[in-house]
C-alpha cells in the first residue's frame, strides 16, 4: 500500500496529472481556481490536480490510491512521448514506405487485379466473398444486360459447369431455374438484350471437344465472345483414377491448348480449376474422385495451359477463387460432388466480374478494371501546386525565412462561435506557399490512394462487433481524457467541441463497418448529422443574435472554412461537389441563416434588451423561413425545377439528377430552425436570468431539473425503442425530420442539467471536434475507398493492423489540412473590402470558366458525366 502523507509530496509525485497530448495541451489550456484554503498554489496546479489529490488525501484505501496514481502517471507517460508534431512524422514516413513498397509490388510481385480476383480471396461471412486485394461488384439484371448485349458466353464442360452456367443465368434473370435436363447442350436467350449463353455437354477432355473449339476458331460467325471451360471428374469416374487417365489427360489438354489460346486473342477464355469434394459424402461409384486425384488435375492444366503467354499473362485465365469458397462449403454438399448454391454463386460472380468491370467500371468493382487517365482540369490543378512548389524553392533559395511572429487560434466560425486570434506577425510570401505545396502532397496521396493503381481496395461488411467493439474503445478514451472545463455555461465552448467529436468518431465507425446495412443504427446516425445541422443553427443564429457581425468578411471566412477542402477534392478527383453532400448541405444553411438574420429588419439581442416586440420580431422571422421549408418540402417539382436550373444544377446534381440533394435537404430540413429557435429560447431565458449556471449548479431549481431530466431519458429511451423497431428505411426516414429534436434535446438538457456535467468534457473528443469537418471529407478517399464504397487496404492480409495504420495517418492528415485551412484563410479573405471584393470577383471569373468548361466537356460527350 502506497503510503502518502502530504499533498505536496503527491504533487511532486504525479506530475501533470490529467493532460491530454501535447496538441490537445495547446487547445485547450485553461485557467482554473481553487479555494483559498487549499495549500497548493492555486495558479501552479488546476482542479483536476487538486482532486487527485484530495481522493488520494482522503481516501482510506490503498487500492483507490493507487488506481489514481497509476491513471495519473499513464497520462503523463503517453504524453511526454507523443505529440501531434511526431504523430505526423511518422505519419508521413509510414506514407512513403508504404507507397514504395506497393509500388514494388504491382511492378515484381504481379499487381494484376483481374489475377487477384479469379485466383484467392476469403468469406468475411456468410455468402460473402472478398477477393484479394480489390473489390467485387455485386452485379444486378439489368447491369449483367448490359454488359453482355450482343455477346455469346459458352459453358463448356461437365455438370459442375452447368451449376456455374445456372447461377450465371440467374443473375441476368434471378427467376430462370434448372429445369432438370443432363447430359446435353442447354441454350439460352435473353431477347430483350441479345444475351446468348450455352452450356454445350462436354464431360471429358477428348476428340469432340477438340473439334468443338478448331471449328470456333476458323468460323468467326459461331465463335463465342467468353469461353467458360473445365472438365476432369469424368476421367477419374469412368478410368477409376488411373495414372493412364491423368497422362491422356495432359495429352488432351496439349491437343485443345492452342485452340484455346487462339480465343483468347480476341476474346476471353477462363478454364474452371477443379473444386473439392466432400469425400465422406460420395456415392461408391464416385469414391475414386479424391481430392488427390483432382489436385493432380488441377496441376497438369496449370502446368499445360499456363505455358504460352502474352505480355506476361497467360491467354488462358484461371478460374481458382471458387475452388477457395468451395474448401469451406463443400461439406454441405447433397451428393459430396456438386457444389452448394453459395459456392457457384462465389464463382458465377467472379466471372461476371471479370468479364464487365472493364466495360460497366462500377465504383465498386475495382477489379479487373484500370483507372481512367487524368482529365484537363486535374492535370492543371497538380500543375497549380507544382508551380507553387517551384516558387516556395526559389523563396527558400532567395532567403524568405519570415514566418509568423505567433499562430493564432483559428476561430470556429464554422459552429458560430470565434475566439480572438492572438497577435500574430505580417505574413511572409513563403507561409502561404509553402502551406500550398503542403496541401499538393496531401492531394498526391490523395490520388494515390483513390485513383491510382498503388494502394489495395477491399469491400466492407457489417457485424456487430465490428461497430460496437470500435465505439467501446472509443468512450474509453474519452472517458480517459476528462477535463474540467473553463466555464460551466450551457453548450460551453469545449463542450460543443466535445460533442462534434464524438458524432463525427460514431460517424466514421458507422462508415467503414457498413453499418448503414443494421437499421437501428443507421437511424440513430441519422440524428448525429441533424444533431451537427442543429449545432449549425444554434451556433451562427447566436453569433448574430449577439454579434450583429453581417459583414461580407465573416461570410467569406465561413464559406471558405467549409467549401475550401471540398472544391479542391472536386478538382483533383474528379468528383462532382454534390459528391460530398453534407459540405453543400451545410453552406446552404448557412446562407439561409444569413439572409434570415441579415435581411431588413436586423434584429439584436441589444434591441430586443429595449423592447419586447422585438422578440416577437424575431420569431415572426423563424416562422416565415418554417414557412419557406414547409413549402418547399411538399413541392417536389418546384424544388427540383429551381435547382436544375444552370449553373445552380453545377452544384445541386449528382450523376446528372437533382434526386440526392432533395433527399439530403428533405431529410433534416427541420434541425436548422430547432436549432435557431433554441438557441433564441436559451438567450431570453438567460438574459431574464432564469438559468443557474454556475460550476457545480443545476440549470433550474431542483424540482424543474428532476422533471425535465425524466422527460429527457423517457424521450431519449423512447427514440431508441422506436429506432430498433424499425423495419423499412423510408417509413422511418419520413418520421424522422419530426421526432429527431426529440433525441437532440434529450440528449442536450441531460448533458447540461446537472452542474457537474457542464462542468466536465473530454478534451480527447475536444480535439476530433475541431477538426470534425475535415475528418468527414477526408474519409471519403484516404480512409475509406472507391468513393467510401470501401476500405483503403494498406497493409495486406491484417485487417485490424490495416485499420490501425491507416487511422492513423487519416486523423494526421485531416489534422494538417485543418491547420492549412486556417492559414490559408487569413491570406485568402482580407480584412480590406476592396481587395476582398477583387479577390472575389477574380474567384467568380474562375467558377464561371469552369463551369463553361465542364459544360463543354459533357456537350462534347454527349451528356453528363
Amino acid at each position: 500500500m502506497l503510503d502518502i502523507r502530504h499533498k505536496k509530496e503527491v504533487l511532486e509525485v504525479v506530475t501533470p496529472l490529467a493532460e491530454p497530448v501535447t496538441e490537445f495541451r495547446a487547445a485547450n489550456a485553461i485557467p482554473r481556481t481553487v479555494s483559498e484554503s487549499n495549500s497548493v498554489d492555486a495558479q501552479k496546479y488546476p482542479a483536476s490536480y487538486l482532486s487527485a489529490v484530495s481522493c488520494l488525501s482522503t481516501c482510506c484505501h490503498g487500492g483507490a490510491k493507487m488506481a489514481v496514481l497509476a491513471y495519473s502517471l499513464g497520462k503523463r507517460e503517453i504524453n511526454q512521448h507523443f505529440s501531434i508534431k511526431n504523430a505526423k512524422l511518422f505519419s508521413l514516413v509510414a506514407v512513403i514506405l508504404l507507397t514504395v513498397f506497393h509500388a514494388v509490388s504491382r511492378c515484381y510481385g504481379g499487381g494484376d487485379t483481374c489475377e487477384w480476383l479469379l485466383s484467392s480471396g476469403r468469406y468475411l461471412g456468410e455468402n460473402v466473398w472478398q477477393p484479394y486485394g480489390c473489390m467485387m461488384h455485386k452485379y444486378k439484371s439489368n447491369e449483367a444486360k448490359t454488359c453482355l448485349a450482343e455477346k455469346r458466353v459458352a459453358f463448356v464442360g461437365d455438370s459442375r459447369i452447368r451449376q456455374l452456367f445456372y447461377s450465371y443465368i440467374q443473375i441476368i434473370d434471378p427467376a430462370v431455374k434448372e429445369d432438370g435436363r443432363k447430359h446435353e447442350n442447354i441454350p439460352f436467350e435473353d431477347r430483350s438484350s441479345s444475351v446468348n449463353l450455352d452450356f454445350l455437354w462436354y464431360a471429358e477432355v477428348n476428340n469432340s471437344l477438340k473439334e468443338r473449339l478448331i471449328s470456333w476458331t476458323k468460323d468467326p460467325s459461331v465463335k463465342p465472345d467468353v469461353v467458360i471451360i473445365g472438365a476432369a471428374t469424368w476421367s477419374i469416374k469412368l478410368h477409376g483414377g488411373s495414372s493412364e487417365a491423368l497422362q491422356q489427360y495432359k495429352i488432351n489438354l496439349t491437343a485443345i491448348s492452342s485452340s484455346l489460346e487462339q480465343l483468347a486473342e480476341d476474346g476471353e477464355v477462363y478454364w474452371v480449376l477443379q473444386d473439392p469434394v466432400h469425400e465422406q459424402g460420395l456415392s461408391d461409384n464416385r469414391k475414386m474422385i479424391t481430392n488427390e486425384q483432382l489436385d493432380l488435375y488441377n496441376e497438369a492444366a496449370l502446368s499445360i495451359l499456363n505455358g504460352s503467354k502474352k505480355n506476361g499473362r497467360a491467354r488462358v485465365r484461371f478460374l481458382g477463387a471458387s475452388r477457395q469458397a468451395a474448401i469451406e462449403t463443400i461439406s454441405q454438399s447433397a451428393d459430396g460432388l456438386h457444389l452448394p448454391e453459395s459456392s457457384r454463386n462465389v464463382g458465377a460472380m467472379i466471372l461476371m466480374n471479370a468479364v464487365c468491370n472493364k466495360l460497366l467500371r462500377p465504383i465498386d468493382g475495382s477489379c479487373c478494371q484500370s483507372l481512367p487517365a487524368p482529365n484537363l482540369l486535374q492535370k492543371l490543378t497538380a500543375a497549380v501546386f507544382l508551380v507553387a512548389a517551384l516558387i516556395f524553392l526559389v523563396l527558400h533559395v532567395l532567403g524568405h525565412n519570415r514566418h509568423w511572429k505567433a499562430r493564432p487560434t483559428p476561430p470556429d466560425v464554422e459552429s458560430g462561435e470565434e475566439k480572438k486570434p492572438a497577435l500574430a506577425g505580417a505574413l511572409s510570401h513563403k507561409a502561404p506557399v509553402q502551406a500550398v505545396c503542403k496541401m499538393g502532397l496531401i492531394m498526391a496521396y490523395f490520388y494515390l490512394c483513390d485513383r491510382a493503381d498503388i494502394f489495395m481496395k477491399e469491400q466492407k461488411f457489417y457485424t456487430h462487433s465490428t461497430f460496437f467493439i470500435p465505439l467501446i474503445y472509443m468512450l474509453v478514451l474519452g472517458v480517459f481524457y476528462s477535463e474540467n472545463s473553463r466555464e460551466a455555461k450551457f453548450l460551453n465552448r469545449e463542450q460543443t467541441d466535445e460533442w462534434k467529436g464524438w458524432m463525427q468518431l460514431v460517424i466514421l465507425i458507422y462508415h467503414i463497418s457498413g453499418a448503414s446495412a443494421f437499421i437501428p443504427v443507421y437511424m440513430h446516425v441519422r440524428v448525429l448529422v441533424a444533431a451537427y445541422l442543429f449545432q449549425t443553427g444554434y451556433g451562427h443564429f447566436s453569433f448574430f443574435w449577439l454579434k450583429g457581425d453581417f459583414g461580407l468578411n465573416r461570410v467569406c471566412q465561413v464559406l471558405f472554412r467549409l467549401n475550401f477542402l471540398v472544391i479542391v477534392l472536386c478538382l483533383v478527383m474528379d468528383r462532382p461537389y454534390q459528391f460530398y453532400y453534407f459540405v453543400p448541405l451545410v453552406t446552404f444553411w448557412f446562407i439561409i441563416i444569413y439572409a434570415t438574420m441579415a435581411i431588413w429588419p436586423q434584429i439584436l439581442q441589444k434591441q430586443a434588451n429595449g423592447s419586447g416586440v422585438w422578440h416577437l420580431g424575431i420569431l415572426a422571422k423563424l416562422l416565415i423561413l418554417l414557412l419557406f421549408i414547409c413549402f418547399f418540402a411538399y413541392s417536389q417539382g418546384l424544388f427540383e425545377s429551381i435547382f436544375s436550373v444552370w449553373p445552380i444544377s453545377k452544384l445541386f446534381e449528382l450523376n446528372g439528377s437533382i434526386h440526392e440533394w432533395w433527399f439530403r435537404w428533405k431529410l433534416d430540413r427541420f434541425a436548422i430552425i430547432h436549432g435557431m429557435l433554441f438557441a433564441f429560447i436559451y438567450l431570453v431565458l438567460q438574459k431574464c436570468q432564469v438559468l443557474s449556471e454556475g460550476k457545480g449548479e443545476p440549470l433550474f431549481s431542483s424540482r424543474i431539473s428532476n422533471v425535465l431530466l425524466f422527460i429527457s431519458v423517457v424521450s431519449f429511451i423512447t427514440y431508441s425503442v422506436w429506432a430498433s423497431s424499425c423495419k423499412n428505411k423510408t417509413e422511418c426516414n419520413e418520421m424522422h425530420p419530426y421526432i429527431s429534436v426529440l433525441q437532440i434535446l434529450a440528449f442536450v438538457l441531460i448533458r447540461n442539467i446537472p452542474g457537474y456535467a457542464r462542468s466536465l468534457y473530454s478534451s480527447f473528443f475536444a480535439w476530433f471536434g475541431k477538426i470534425s469537418l475535415e475528418l468527414f471529407i477526408c474519409q471519403y478517399h484516404i480512409w475509406l475507398a472507391a468513393d467510401t464504397k470501401g476500405i483503403l487496404v494498406l497493409i495486406p492480409g491484417s485487417p485490424s493492423l490495416n485499420i490501425i495504420l491507416s487511422t492513423f495517418i487519416f486523423v494526421c492528415v485531416a489534422h494538417e489540412i485543418w491547420v492549412i485551412t486556417n492559414d490559408l484563410a487569413q491570406v485568402a479573405i482580407p480584412k480590406d473590402w476592396a481587395a476582398l471584393l477583387r479577390r472575389l470577383l477574380a474567384t467568380g471569373i474562375f467558377c464561371l470558366l469552369l463551369l463553361l468548361g465542364s459544360r463543354r466537356g459533357e456537350g462534347n460527350q454527349g451528356g453528363p458525366h
